[in-house]
């Protein structure tokens, strides 16, 4: 592609029914469809980087299945939260979240997000596709903090136990990398790989 000519496309879509990734990308300008994808996802790495590529793929191809006729851009994404090589996905129960939560305890863990961009242009796919980590520490918690905290609700549908943009996010001490990756969108790499291949997401 041109790199210093900007595409823009009629349709964004994105392959997510999440809220906070939809959030993250309408404050940076774009307003995308939303198509949440329902493959049944297949896993064939442990490693956190290579699983969240391989899911992010399989999103995005879901949808891009369903648009054959059109110009579009397709944004397939996935996120786990790992500690020591090993992913964390999201608690079974209030028991594994307070698990969870107690083994960040003075420790480093890494967020990672996957995404794969599909672009329909002239008749064909192209891809781009990247994966993003973020480390991230916590202040000490008690457990009686744990517990509210569980006790509200939030951490039950999220991998690791916690929202960094809800109630836990006070006990974040500290982030190196991209802020939105641990959100579940890193939008400044996603911009920057757009950038790179000429395509503007906005407008």
């Amino acid at each position: 592609m041109d790199q210093t000519t900007e595409n823009r496309f009629p349709r964004v879509i994105l392959a997510s029914a999440s809220p906070r990734r939809l959030d993250l990308l309408r404050q940076v300008g774009i307003e995308p469809e939303i198509e949440p994808s329902h493959v049944e996802e297949v896993i064939t790495s442990t490693v956190p980087d290579q699983v969240v590529m391989e899911l992010s793929r399989q999103k995005a191809e879901d949808i891009a299945a369903l648009h054959t006729g059109e110009d579009a851009i397709v944004i397939g994404a996935d996120t786990v939260v790992a500690y020591d090589g090993k992913i964390l996905g999201k608690p079974k129960d209030e028991a594994d979240a307070i698990r969870m939560i107690r083994s960040f305890q003075g420790k480093v863990h890494q967020v990672y997000t996957g995404v794969t961009v599909l672009i329909k242009k002239n008749g064909k796919w192209e891809d781009i596709s990247f994966s993003e980590s973020t480390d991230v520490s916590f202040y000490p918690v008690s457990d009686e903090e744990i517990r509210t905290y569980i006790a509200s609700g939030e951490p039950m549908d999220k991998a690791g136990s916690y929202g960094i943009q809800g109630g836990f996010g006070i006990y974040v001490k500290e982030i190196r990398g991209e802020y939105t990756n641990v959100v579940g969108l890193p939008v400044g790499r996603l911009f920057y790989e757009m950038k790179k291949h000429g395509i503007e997401l906005r407008g």
